[in-house]
């Protein structure tokens, strides 16, 4: 039960810098708390000790504000951050290195016996309040975005956002690239939003990364030809991507 303990501490330092200590860790983390007492349920419910293990996930719960069933199965170094409000039902299956936020429910779809919960691959990281519902799969590297509800299958490294979540084109998610590399977060912010000011910074993002394209390949052959390019290179201009997340807010 305590066998991955450590590994689950590391991987609350990887994942969030507010840790300080392993002590603050173990005694302050309601993620740690939950996963503790999942595999102590977990072991009760495989050894056919099933009110005792449901109870145990009860008492959990109770104490963490984080439901995880007992025949729910999760791979190591496992992270619920926050946690509050986090569902994870029986039939679920998690991988290793994976990241959930506060209000995820890993659900069902269906009141049939078997199969029924969602199974998620390895390093996946699901958003704050996202739903994942049915026996689907999302698949190894994935991400599904903030208040989403995936409810079919998301392909390995691919980016889940909306409701009903779809699957970032190569278009959107650099958009997105170019949003996390002028400093600027389009938290919230979706294609099929019809409003004129989420259009407009739409358009500016699609702008500024085919401007960062030609110029990067105007560069690329200034260089070709022995023009020296550094102090290009080194200019940073006035963009302020500060303002423009606060007025999208």
């Amino acid at each position: 039960m305590f066998r991955y303990l450590r590994e689950d501490i590391r991987a609350v330092f990887d994942r969030d810098p507010a840790a300080r200590s392993a002590w603050e860790v173990i005694t302050c983390y309601p993620g740690i708390h939950a996963l503790i007492l999942h595999r102590l349920a977990h072991w009760l419910w495989h050894h056919h000790l099933r009110w005792l293990a449901r109870f145990t996930g009860h008492l959990s719960r109770w104490l963490t504000g984080i439901e995880i069933h007992p025949g729910a199965t999760i791979g190591r170094r496992f992270f619920i951050d926050h946690g509050m409000g986090v569902v994870i039902g029986e039939t679920a299956v998690i991988g290793d290195d994976v990241t959930l936020y506060h209000g995820v429910t890993l659900g069902g779809t269906s009141w049939n016996k078997g199969k029924r919960h969602p199974t998620l691959g390895n390093r996946v990281v699901v958003g704050a309040g996202a739903k994942v519902l049915g026996p689907i799969t999302v698949a190894e590297g994935a991400k599904v975005g903030s208040n989403a509800v995936v409810t079919r299958d998301v392909p390995p490294g691919a980016t889940a956002v909306g409701i009903p979540a779809r699957i970032l084109d190569a278009a959107q998610r650099e958009r997105e690239e170019q949003a996390n590399r002028m400093g600027f977060s389009a938290y919230a912010v979706g294609q099929d939003q019809d409003d004129p000011l989420t259009r407009a910074i739409h358009g500016l993002l699609d702008h500024a990364a085919e401007t960062d394209r030609r110029l990067a390949l105007l560069l690329e052959h200034l260089n070709a030809v022995g023009v020296k390019t550094e102090d290009v290179a080194k200019a940073k201009d006035a963009f302020d991507p500060e303002y423009l997340s606060k007025i999208v807010d």
